[in-house]
């Protein structure tokens, strides 16, 4: 037994994702994978799946789905965006039909349109089916590198997706945790190329008010800010970067790596953000505001232990 959409409409950047490739950066391929890993995994797990299995991220640019053949249950997890689902009758939009939130489990049943659109907060959702979504693996997984579209790929207009042995499951709403919600104090510790700048410039990242610009891609997200200026020529050899790490290029602007980062880079970082803040900081919008928190390397593995810990248990409990 099978589930069959088609897609109606798809924005920028909504695509195929899944827990990622990781340990091939030493060969030159990203890890890819969920900007938002809790939401990923939260969706999956509501609907029984395996938390880092194929599911569609979806951008503010949003998706808009017609069922062919079901019925198959799916959650939405991730920022606040919009989720309505109504019947259609030889094309023509029923009047009525569901509406609600994300973090939310229902049914989708052959002959409904499935929206799913911006709300008020948040960058990214994810759209899991109980079932196994057919999906594209590329070195042992379905997560899409936004650079080459390899793994399972883009999502756009006129794709068909299919879920095998679809089940369903029984509605709900999802209690959205207070630590999936976007951070606007995003903690990091000092480096590893912090020598490239003087001390005022160090307090300079801590005390200025940040905001993402419109350039933000899977890759990483150009900063607004003070310019932070090395104080030394920028002659450094490339060498592996991680996501999260704040890279500044000579001009002076700060980028924060994301979730389709290069392997190695030859920019200063002069930061790099603690992991357990990276998916909360992948819900602020292009023009949120945000301040850097230094901490020192011990404060900021107790921290991130103590993250994982917290969401193990939560996500144990959905």
């Amino acid at each position: 037994m099978t589930a069959r959409m088609i897609v109606r409409f798809a924005g920028p950047h909504v695509s195929v994702q899944d827990g990622g490739r990781p340990g091939l950066a030493r060969f030159g391929v990203p890890t890819s994978g969920a900007m938002d890993r809790l939401a990923m995994a939260a969706a999956n797990t509501a609907v029984g799946n395996d938390p880092g299995a194929a599911c569609i991220e979806i951008s503010l640019g949003g998706l808009q789905l017609d069922c062919l053949e079901g019925p198959v249950s799916f959650a939405v997890a991730g920022g606040g965006f919009i989720v309505e689902h109504t019947a259609q009758t030889g094309g023509a939009q029923k009047e009525g039909g569901q509406k609600g939130g994300s973090w939310q489990v229902t049914t989708l049943q052959a002959g409904e349109r499935l929206v799913i659109r911006r709300g008020p907060w948040g960058a990214w959702c994810y759209l899991a089916f109980a079932g196994k979504m057919a999906a594209t693996e590329w070195l042992g997984s379905a997560a899409t590198h936004s650079q080459s579209g390899l793994g399972g790929g883009q999502v756009v207009s006129g794709a068909e997706i299919t879920v095998f042995e679809p089940r369903l499951v029984e509605g709900r709403v999802i209690p959205c945790p207070a630590f999936a919600r976007p951070m606007t104090e995003l903690r990091a510790t000092l480096g590893p190329q912090d020598r490239f700048f003087a001390p005022d410039q160090i307090a300079l990242l801590e005390a200025a008010v940040w905001r993402l610009s419109g350039a933000y891609d899977r890759m990483g997200v150009r900063l607004t800010g003070p310019l932070l200026v090395p104080r030394a020529r920028l002659d450094m050899p490339s060498e592996p970067v991680a996501r999260g790490s704040v890279q500044v290029a000579g001009d002076g602007v700060a980028t924060v790596l994301l979730a389709d980062h290069q392997t190695t880079g030859g920019y200063p970082k002069i930061v790099t953000v603690l992991d357990s803040d990276l998916d909360r900081f992948a819900q602020l919008r292009p023009g949120d505001a945000f301040r850097f928190r230094l901490v020192t390397p011990l404060a900021g593995l107790n921290q991130s232990r103590m993250m994982r810990t917290m969401r193990a248990r939560w996500l144990e409990g959905r």
